[in-house]
């Protein structure tokens, strides 16, 4: 995972622990802002396609982690952190994966 020095350092921070960040990555819902980045985090959709991946019980154990969201540029992780109110959904400018 490409990541700079600064977000190791947040991501440790924010006890986000790497698996969630790789689910993430794997299975997250994008958003594609207009600044070329990409905001990827659990929705419905994504945490049952996880869910058939690698079961209800894992998914229900570390269900206090599925709010983290991760912001990417290309292939680099820029922000890592807790989402704490529902993200805005925009059906004009939501890309499917």
């Amino acid at each position: 995972m490409n990541m700079t020095h600064q977000k190791k350092i947040n991501h440790k921070q924010r006890a986000i622990p790497p698996i969630i960040i790789n689910w993430l990555r794997n299975f997250g819902h994008r958003i594609t802002g207009m600044n070329g980045t990409t905001v990827i985090y659990f929705d419905k959709q994504s945490k049952r396609n996880l869910c058939s991946e690698v079961g209800h019980i894992v998914i229900r154990r570390l269900d206090d982690m599925m709010d983290a969201y991760l912001v990417m540029s290309k292939d680099k992780v820029i922000a890592v952190g807790h989402r704490f109110r529902q993200q805005r959904i925009d059906k004009y400018n939501s890309s499917e994966m």
